[in-house]
């Protein structure tokens, strides 16, 4: 049960936090639901999109805690989106080795996650900001009930002073219009919007459509 009257704390991610890190990524992967609405094997989609940052820049990562549980984090990569695909490229044998061993639940929503993806990437419907003046990225998320307490706020603070300290010269974000409250945080922050873009992701799932939104902070 959470104890309410413990103020939460923001501290450095640790390996210990890896298990409840991945836990919350699955859990609101989908538009703040859980990933099993659009793919199959939570393990496998936080192997594909989180481990590289706790594998690999886990010096990036910070966590929000409250009576001695997990309900946050934030973590990115000072170099951006290059530096991270080219650590997941790294890792793909790995990946396809636990797949062939039958350590991973393929199914129709996996199927289909892939094959959207890659409709919207030949369309123009994935957003990655390339701009030098916000070269990191970041990735945020709360748990469900922990959200509008400003634990997003608290994150976000210590990730872009931790960016100031090593001379990064600015940040970037992409969440989507779905999540207006992603939006706040980043605007009450002071991100601005660099660019809005229609995505045929989620086409499957949702009647209406989806935009990414990209934002950007220079910090120097």
């Amino acid at each position: 049960m959470t104890d309410a009257a413990a103020e939460p704390t923001i501290r450095r991610y640790g390996p210990a936090d890896r298990a409840a890190v991945r836990r919350i990524y699955a859990d609101t992967a989908f538009f703040g639901e859980p990933v099993e609405a659009h793919f199959d094997d939570r393990e496998l989609f936080a192997d594909l999109g989180i481990e590289v940052y706790l594998e690999a820049f886990p010096e990036h990562a910070w966590v929000a805690v409250e009576a001695g549980e997990v309900v946050g984090y934030v973590l990115g990569c000072p170099a951006g989106d290059g530096a991270v695909r080219r650590e997941v490229i790294r890792r793909m044998p790995a990946v396809l080795g636990r797949l062939l061993r039958g350590r991973y639940r393929i199914g129709r929503r996996t199927l289909s996650y892939f094959l959207d993806n890659a409709w919207a990437g030949l369309r123009g419907g994935l957003l990655e900001i390339q701009d030098p003046r916000y070269p990191a990225n970041l990735h945020i998320n709360l748990r469900r009930g922990y959200r509008g307490r400003g634990l997003g706020s608290r994150l976000l603070a210590a990730y872009l002073d931790h960016l100031g300290r090593l001379g990064v010269r600015g940040v970037h974000a992409v969440t989507t219009d779905r999540n207006p409250g992603a939006a706040r945080l980043f605007e009450k922050a002071g991100f601005r919007l660099l660019e809005r873009r229609q995505t045929p992701v989620w086409r499957r799932h949702l009647s209406e459509g989806v935009s990414l939104l990209g934002f950007g902070r220079e910090l120097a």
